[in-house]
């Protein structure tokens, strides 16, 4: 069963197991999908109302873009975990020989692009619904903008967790230049997401 497909109470109880997977980019990943989901439900609550009959269109394009996100996320997710999986079982390959020993780094680094691939793949979708959420304010329901005000602290801790993937993974990776052309990404990304979370949350909270 996919990740996705628990319930709350069973994923929850599952990130608390000993298993090595789901782990922080899973949680990481399913913060990401509630912020982008609330984000969702805030535009939801503000069409058909004639207070922001001028937002309309606005409103009916965010919740398309807000359900989007939401499930790519879930999709992230689950990709997370897979990547985690392709490593764990790189690792179990034999080391016998030195073709085995080649074959099983070769497997282990190959997994270990999927573990910093997947997670700066979260970066980007939540650099998207960041900026959603900054387009909101002002412009939807005011009743639900500690909702919005949720939303963007979920996807901080969105883009902070998978950041945090994509440096544990980068100290195993043999290719140098693969490396940096990572970290570089990872770092733009984290530069152009970290500041709007934080300003759409001030914001919120003075408009409290």
């Amino acid at each position: 069963m996919e990740l996705s497909e628990l319930t709350v109470r069973s994923f929850a109880e599952l990130l608390g197991s000993k298993a090595s997977a789901p782990g922080g980019g899973s949680a990481s990943a399913l913060a990401g999908s509630l912020g982008a989901a609330l984000a969702e439900m805030v535009n939801a609550v503000t069409i058909g109302r004639k207070k922001y009959v001028d937002y309309q269109e606005e409103a009916q394009a965010g919740v398309e873009k807000g359900a989007r996100l939401r499930e790519a996320f879930l999709v992230a997710m689950e990709r997370d975990t897979d990547a985690f999986n392709a490593f764990s079982d790189a690792m179990s390959l034999p080391k016998e020989t030195p073709e085995e020993k080649e074959a099983r780094t070769a497997a282990m680094q190959s997994a270990l692009e999927l573990c910093i691939e997947s997670p700066l793949h979260m970066m980007e979708l939540s650099l998207e619904a960041v900026k959603l959420a900054e387009e909101m304010l002002g412009k939807t329901n005011a009743n639900a903008l500690s909702d919005l005000g949720v939303a963007s602290l979920l996807l901080q801790t969105a883009v902070q967790g998978a950041w945090l993937n994509v440096l544990i993974n980068l100290g195993g990776l043999k290719d140098e230049e693969k490396a940096r052309a990572y970290r570089t990404r990872g770092e733009e990304l984290l530069n152009d997401t970290m500041t709007l979370p934080h300003d759409v949350y001030q914001k919120i909270v003075n408009a409290l």
